[in-house]
């Protein structure tokens, strides 16, 4: 539960930082460097939320899924092991 948690933390702070580096464009107007040092925590950001994903799914707290449900035409059976 904790990595979920961590996760969705992640994400709002990823809003937050990019919804200043936006702020800080429009009040500067390119004058000085708050724009970018907003962009790059945000792409740290989401370094730190890749890794809290591949780390959930390897330990199981998340589980993965495809598009389609399991009884769609798109997912083949499994196949049989032979006798």
């Amino acid at each position: 539960m904790l990595i979920k948690t961590l996760i969705v933390v992640a994400l709002i702070a990823i809003v937050v930082s990019l919804a200043s580096g936006m702020l800080f464009l429009i009040r500067d107007n390119g004058k000085t460097e708050r724009t970018a040092k907003a962009l790059t925590v945000r792409i740290g950001l989401s370094v730190v939320l890749f890794g809290l994903l591949m780390l959930g799914v390897f330990t199981g707290q998340i589980k993965p899924h495809g598009i389609y449900p399991a009884s769609h035409p798109a997912n083949p059976p499994a196949a049989q092991p032979a006798k």
